[in-house]
């Protein structure tokens, strides 16, 4: 039977996973990716504490927090096709030097 700390398990296991992306940084892609998986994992924990206390709070919140992970999904690819289109590489590196 999957209990509560089973969901917390996994919610911890991909945040973890979200940081350690987050960390190495090489591309702006994997980057977004990080995120993504950082936002699903705290997803997974407000549905699975919700789902065990009986309130619809934590269910809200998350259904909010994909609503702005939708949102930064859009504008970052969108950013990316440009910065890709100008620099022709999406290494989080070339991003160090300022152009005016």
């Amino acid at each position: 039977m999957i209990t509560l700390s089973h969901y917390l398990i996994l919610s911890a296991i991909l945040f973890c996973i979200g940081l350690v992306g987050v960390y190495r940084r090489k591309n702006l892609l994997l980057l977004l990716f990080s995120t993504e998986i950082l936002l699903n994992a705290v997803n997974i924990g407000f549905a699975a504490i919700s789902k065990f206390y009986g309130d619809l709070t934590g269910q809200m919140f998350a259904f909010f927090i994909v609503a702005v992970a939708a949102s930064e999904v859009a504008v970052g690819l969108g950013l990316m096709i440009v910065w890709y289109k100008r620099r022709g590489t999406l290494d989080i590196d070339s991003m160090q030097s300022m152009h005016g």
